[in-house]
């Protein structure tokens, strides 16, 4: 039988002294977390948790994400993990579609679960900072289940049984529930294990700074760590320097990390100053890491990485360039013990391969490409409850059942897999995934927007942001002027709105990684026949436009791009900001634009330590700063310290 908490348990009688949690400096060993979990479920389990129920783990990357993870799989229960940086209208979706009876978050997300929390069937709420109005603490709630459950007892859940339910999105912006079950998430982690040299054992340790809701820090680090004998060391928020510090210091051996997390490293003022040779293994993934960045990175930390590719769908791991097999630049690697895939025309028949990868930049793509498809025990149960989106995710064949990735990519004949494009408009920023039509959706919420298109544009560090064109209203003008003006309510519509506006407004209602980086205000967007917009027109007119014009340091595009700062971190857990000093720029602040910058200056704020010395209405007081911005503001500054 294949389950995560047999899996567990194997670790704690074979390893129970052995650490299995590094936190500020504390240690819990493979005991004592196993007699948290033990805790956790007798608590559900006094309270009228029943086996099957769902508990959504609406958190950072904390210590308590990790027991209440296990502890909900000891009870029988389904783990719905949700993104701590998503405002109230959209862990609603999640929460209701899962039927989540409990949530385990922070105080501070406690009043955007009670906007919502009449259209759930919530039951309680555990808080892992402390008991509030409305919630009971994570310490309390541990006691309650002090003597409800034996020491080794848990409920034995089938393999086919669901244990975890992320949420990912289709082309459409809806929420999506994956039902990943026991034997899924457990092979994925076994698979894992595997291609680490020598596999994963007591004397490894990892570090946790992917974010713990996502399936690839949940299964390729805390999952596959906890399963064998390793030390987890969640890290709460990301920060390179912190990050390179615990590597450094305490010699760990397995890192993760999307590609601006390695940027953020390889361009950290003290990166030279910490030594990384313990690592071991480093792996990159959530979408492709820049050559340049991977070739600098190795040449500064003698440190080799390895790329791979998944999906949420598919628990995540399906192809890695494992170091036994040698690694191919450019490639996503080999499939992972267990799994299959093909590249298969609209036919379903088999492209051939190609004899050696990667092709050159002018090979004709069209004809040795096709979509990518795969099988395994990693591959997902099904979608919650959407049975014509499984119809089109799922093709039988050859006695196996197929996933269709919807990615475009080609195989070499070596096994190699190159994955190309994606077949359709999500951007991939810094490692997540952002769905266009949501953040339109919000555009078009704004009174002074009558036509909207968001697409990706590529950036060095992220891989992409996100660029909003938008057609205003027949009263309204657009502009990015310094006129920007403080906009706590939705704008007339006979006004001028600006820039700095509509990206704040998208800041109030989405994560922050998914608002755009740039509004470009049009008079028409470019459509075709039957009316939909032409985004790859759109996406060209701006790379051209980007490859056209020179840095902001005067340099063209082509050069070697100016060192600049750890700016906001999108693999970070509430999308903290880590800047290098107190004086570095204003505009390593998120949500500071140019304009916006060029007011502080005005009014006399001219670096980091400035804004860290003010008060709130010093703020406020300044052209263009509401309270929402300067709210932001200030949780990034708390964030730094």
């Amino acid at each position: 039988m294949t389950n995560l908490v047999a899996d567990l348990e194997a670790t704690v009688r074979e390893y129970p002294e052995a650490t299995a949690l590094s936190v500020a400096g504390r240690d819990t060993t493979y005991a004592e977390f196993w007699a948290m979990t033990g805790r956790f479920a007798g608590a559900l389990r006094e309270r009228g948790f029943e086996p099957g129920a769902s508990v959504a783990l609406y958190l950072p990357n904390l210590p308590q994400f990790v027991v209440a993870f296990y502890g909900v799989l000891r009870a029988g229960g389904t783990v719905v993990p949700i993104n701590p940086q998503y405002k109230a209208r959209e862990i609603k979706h999640p929460l209701t579609d899962s039927a989540a009876v409990a949530v385990v978050t922070t105080n501070d997300h406690v009043s955007r679960i009670e906007e919502i929390h009449e259209h759930t069937i919530l039951r309680f709420m555990v808080t892992a900072d402390g008991s509030g109005q409305y919630s009971t603490g994570f310490s309390e709630f541990l006691a309650e289940g002090e003597d409800a459950v034996d020491y080794w007892e848990y409920v034995d859940r089938e393999d086919d049984d669901v244990a975890v339910m992320p949420y990912t999105s289709g082309t459409t912006g809806t929420p999506k529930g994956v039902e990943l079950t026991h034997r899924n998430l457990s092979s994925n982690t076994e698979a894992v294990a595997e291609l680490v040299p020598d596999g994963v054992g007591p004397d490894d340790g990892a570090l946790g700074a992917l974010p713990l809701f996502h399936i690839y820090g949940m299964t390729v680090v805390m999952n596959t760590v906890l399963a064998n004998g390793g030390t987890f060391y969640p890290l709460a928020a990301w920060d390179a320097g912190e990050a390179m510090s615990l590597i450094d210091i305490d010699e760990l051996s397995i890192f993760h990390g999307v590609p601006a997390m390695y940027n953020d490293m390889l361009t950290h003022p003290d990166a030279e100053q910490y030594d990384l040779s313990s690592l071991r293994l480093a792996g990159a993934g959530g979408s492709g890491m820049p050559t340049e960045v991977l070739r600098r990175f190795e040449e500064t930390f003698d440190a080799t990485v390895y790329e791979g590719y998944g999906l949420t769908e598919t628990s995540p791991v399906t192809h890695f360039n494992a170091p036994e097999r040698g690694r191919r630049v450019g490639s996503v690697g080999k499939t992972v013990p267990g799994v299959d895939a093909r590249i298969v025309d609209e036919d379903f028949e088999d492209v051939p391969p190609v004899a050696e990868g990667p092709v050159d930049d002018d090979a004709d793509l069209d004809e040795i490409t096709g979509e990518l498809v795969v099988s395994g025990p990693n591959v997902m149960k099904r979608y919650h409850d959407l049975p014509d989106a499984n119809g089109a995710a799922f093709t039988e064949a050859d006695g196996r059942r197929w996933f269709h990735t919807d990615d475009v990519g080609y195989r070499d004949g070596d096994g190699y897999y190159y994955v190309v494009d994606r077949a359709d408009d999500v951007v991939v920023t810094g490692g997540y995934n952002v769905y266009p039509g949501e953040v339109e959706d919000v555009l078009f919420e704004h009174e002074a927007v009558a036509d909207a298109a968001v697409v990706g544009v590529p950036d060095d560090r992220r891989g992409e942001t996100v660029k909003a064109y938008v057609v205003p209203t027949s009263g309204a003008s657009g502009g990015s002027s310094d006129e920007s003006r403080e906009s706590d309510g939705v704008p007339a519509a006979d006004a001028e709105v600006t820039e700095d506006e509509l990206v704040e407004y998208c800041l109030s209602n989405l994560a922050e990684y998914k608002h755009p980086r740039e509004v470009e205000f049009v008079e028409s967007l470019p459509r075709t026949t039957t009316g939909k917009v032409r985004k790859v027109e759109l996406r060209e007119e701006a790379t051209e436009r980007d490859d056209a014009e020179p840095d902001q340091d005067g340099e063209a595009d082509g050069e070697e791009p100016a060192e600049v700062a750890a700016v906001e971190g999108e693999a970070a857990v509430e999308g903290e900001v880590a800047t290098d000093s107190d004086g570095a720029d204003l505009q390593s602040l998120d949500g500071i634009s140019e304009s916006r910058a060029a007011s502080l200056r005005d009014a006399g704020f001219d670096s980091v330590a400035d804004l860290r010395a003010a008060d709130r209405e010093e703020l406020t007081a300044v052209e263009g700063f509401g309270d929402a911005l300067v709210e932001r503001i200030e949780e990034q500054l708390d964030g730094q310290e």
